[in-house]
């Protein structure tokens, strides 16, 4: 038993956010300490999305295309299944969820996949690497611009704050922009980018740890955790558990369906189930009121622990009943046979 403890993938960056949230909980900016905080995380929001336009390069965007019927269903998965299911889940409200955690639970439905952790799962489970590369990579590109669409058509209509123009404005200066300019940039700076790999994952996570500290500091300051109780959160993890057994299924179903091949039938399933913690939590700080906030985050920040253990299990057994030699992750250089999936990443 203890061995299978052991086994789940907790990594370091999961117990920093933890930790994080609990230092909110503990010591949360007022005032002029608030206002520093909020003005540092937007900062860091523009440098994380700067360094995800830099990093994705358009060559292997476009590469791999002959396999669009693969990609758009890994979309359709993400960007259709997805806010689907999370506009159904308003049947649990008030049995099971309030109306706060109902929308954090229809925000994790709306943003785009992983793609460090896609990739690494599917080579675990000898997928087709290239064609997760592609589909990963593509869905985190477009929902750049479809995570806030979808949360203007359907949070809008689902009893949410009304998402403001300045906040539209935001998005644009804060995520597009950013973005842009890494992909300018990326010809002159691709080169130091690979040479400070560790350095810029510290980056990243410092950035979105900022983020967490941010929101949940808010949160505290306006006492809005104390309107949540321990059988709330339960019921969260419940919640989106359900969820991602459902996509899972969909996923399998639906390559049935599609008479897609092994290899391809495993992008679709971890491209398309999983949802990235780095662009979502990003995204929330700008699109939602500083007073739910924090609660619109946890959702998506419980989905993303399961969504690793599941599937590291489930990547596992598929790479064994392929009995074939061990890979290597393309993007991290990890041997592939290990079974241990990459912390977060966009």
């Amino acid at each position: 038993m203890l061995k299978r403890l052991t086994a789940i993938p907790i990594d370091a960056f999961l117990l920093a956010l933890a930790a994080t949230v609990g230092l909110a909980a503990l010591l949360p900016a007022h005032g002029a300490a608030a206002e520093a905080v909020s003005v540092a995380a937007k900062a860091a929001i523009a440098l994380l999305f700067f360094l995800y336009g830099a990093r994705l390069s358009p060559e292997q965007a476009w590469h791999g295309v002959r396999q669009w019927r693969l990609h758009l269903l890994v979309l359709t998965t993400t960007f259709v299944i997805f806010p689907m299911l999370g506009v159904a889940a308003r049947a649990l409200v008030p049995s099971v969820l309030t109306m706060d955690l109902y929308h954090g639970v229809l925000f994790l439905c709306l943003v785009p996949s992983t793609v460090q952790s896609s990739i690494a799962f599917t080579s675990i489970a000898r997928g087709h690497v290239s064609a997760a590369i592609v589909s990963a990579s593509l869905s985190n590109i477009l929902g750049v611009v479809l995570t806030p669409l979808l949360v203007l058509l359907l949070m809008d209509t689902a009893g949410a704050p009304p998402v403001s123009g300045s906040a539209v404005g935001d998005i644009v200066l804060q995520l597009l922009v950013p973005f842009g300019v890494g992909q300018l940039a990326r010809p002159w700076i691709a080169a130091a980018i690979a040479r400070h790999a560790v350095l810029l994952k510290v980056v990243d996570r410092g950035s979105i740890l900022l983020v967490v500290y941010t929101a949940f500091s808010m949160g505290v300051a306006r006492g809005i955790w104390a309107s949540a109780d321990p059988w709330e959160l339960v019921s969260v993890a419940i919640v989106v558990t359900v969820l991602l057994a459902v996509v899972l299924v969909c996923t399998r179903v639906i390559g049935q369906l599609a008479r897609l091949d092994r290899g391809d039938k495993i992008v679709l399933l971890f491209c398309g189930s999983k949802k990235s913690l780095a662009s979502g939590l990003p995204m929330a700080l700008v699109l939602f009121p500083s007073a739910t906030v924090g609660l619109s985050m946890l959702p998506l920040m419980i989905f993303h622990q399961v969504q690793l253990v599941v599937c590291s299990v489930i990547a596992s057994r598929l790479g064994r009943a392929a009995q074939t030699g061990p890979e290597t992750t393309p993007e991290t250089g990890a041997n592939s046979a290990s079974g241990q999936p990459v912390g977060e990443e966009p």
